[in-house]
């Protein structure tokens, strides 16, 4: 792009001075930040680690673009606020971005273009995808300094609309919508994602559930031999055949159960004692806990269920969850544990609204699969900035969008010499103190 392409324009006057304006002030971005990125990526190995089992079926003489510098590109794009691959056009030029995926700013190649990145998102088969799917499992056990005693991991599905008749979307009368329904795993103790998976628009069936789980749990089993593995979920994914399965294979899990009559009437007499005792006391809530072994029609055996009574001035509120654990107090096992599951649906709103995650308008449902993959690398840099910032700090605790405006979207000056290049950033930026501070602390750690 030439200096004259956009002719100058002007802003209201301030103090009787002409404020004009022109897009001619050399090599600067407005991405200076993507270089605290770079760094995340380069510590976590993720583009080499995708491009380790990402075929490339290209002609070797005519390559031009590598398949990690892509996977740069796109990781960084996303990171920045740009989950368009046709982004790209624009940003491919940017001086930031190219010093980022080790080009140089000023006579490097330029980065790809959408074209490139379509034809990358639409190269994989199936077995190709599944294994890039796993190099997320692995960066999450990768996180772990050893093997862990436990870990919980929390599954969930997230409604994902299409904009047309694409492969996978089914029309949900739920979300009165034409949808994906995702499934999402996450480490919600350390924030971390484990796997996110593309699906149809429909509820998983126990089958489907089983199947889910039984992949995740034999990969994982890879490295991991003796970690006791808990499961998280709401109520539909208690199904009798993902239980039964964990049962068998040494899984506990927790669940949400939907309520039944003949579920209600085996804790309608600790029901009738709080709903009275609220009405003697003239208390606004009243709450309390109890557990039975429930069978249901459809299940081989009968199981720890855990009801939640609150008696309020409207009424009985009763939630129950299905166990395998045989530990702990009923009350310890639905507010400790089972509620805890509620983080998990924040996770999934960075992932999704902050990260764009939703943005799978390919219409190969393979090629929507490898973007989920790409967004969730994404997230995997953006934890690794974050965990980065000391735990006195504001930002240390806050959400990707905050993060990407007080950290990445940042002006600064890329100067190129013979011997060196500089970033000059700018000299009212606010968070100067901590910036300066995060390259030393997203160094590679050390073997």
């Amino acid at each position: 792009m030439t200096d004259d392409t956009i002719p100058p324009f002007s802003f209201p006057a301030v103090h009787a001075k002409k404020v004009t304006a022109a897009f001619d002030g050399g090599r600067l971005t407005s991405n200076g930040g993507v270089m605290l990125l770079a760094m995340a990526e380069r510590r976590l190995g993720l583009a080499d680690n995708l491009a380790r089992v990402f075929p490339d079926r290209r002609d070797p003489t005519r390559v031009v673009h590598s398949l990690v510098d892509m996977f740069r590109a796109r990781m960084f794009a996303i990171c920045c606020g740009y989950e368009d691959a046709d982004d790209l056009d624009h940003l491919r030029s940017d001086p930031a971005f190219k010093l980022a995926c080790g080009r140089l700013p000023d006579t490097g190649r330029d980065l790809c273009s959408q074209p490139t990145l379509s034809r990358l998102e639409n190269a994989p088969r199936l077995r190709d995808v599944i294994r890039l799917t796993y190099i997320l499992v692995d960066a999450w056990m990768d996180s772990y300094p050893h093997e862990p005693a436990s870990v919980t991991l929390d599954i969930d599905d997230t409604c994902d609309v299409v904009h047309g008749h694409q492969q996978l979307s089914l029309f949900n009368a739920h979300y009165d919508e034409r949808c994906f329904l995702p499934i999402h795993v996450y480490d919600t103790e350390k924030s971390r994602p484990v796997a996110v998976v593309l699906r149809p628009g429909k509820t998983p069936g126990g089958v489907e559930v089983r199947a889910h789980l039984r992949r995740l749990v034999r990969h994982i089993r890879t490295r991991w031999h003796n970690t006791q593995i808990t499961f998280r979920g709401d109520g539909h994914y208690a199904r009798p055949e993902a239980m039964a399965w964990c049962e068998t294979n040494g899984i506990d899990y927790i669940f949400g159960l939907s309520g039944t009559k003949p579920l209600a009437r085996k804790v309608d007499e600790v029901a009738d004692d709080i709903r009275t005792r609220r009405a003697i006391e003239n208390l606004p809530v009243l709450r309390g806990y109890t557990e039975t072994r429930h069978k249901a029609k459809s299940w081989d055996r009968e199981r720890r269920t855990v009801a939640r009574i609150e008696a309020t001035m409207l009424g009985l509120d009763i939630r129950f969850v299905v166990t395998s654990l045989d530990v702990g107090s009923a009350e310890w096992i639905y507010d400790s544990l089972y509620c805890a599951r509620g983080q998990a649906e924040n996770l999934i709103k960075l992932h999704k609204t902050q990260l764009a995650s939703d943005r799978t308008s390919c219409r190969s449902a393979l090629a929507n699969q490898v973007r989920l993959v790409l967004h969730t690398a994404a997230y995997w840099l953006m934890l690794t900035v974050r965990d980065a910032i000391p735990k006195a700090r504001e930002l240390a605790a806050a959400e990707f969008a905050t993060l990407r405006l007080r950290l990445l979207k940042i002006a600064a000056r890329v100067v190129e010499t013979t011997s060196r290049i500089r970033l000059a950033f700018a000299a009212a930026c606010p968070e100067a103190d901590l910036i300066c501070g995060l390259p030393g602390a997203l160094l590679p750690l050390g073997p």
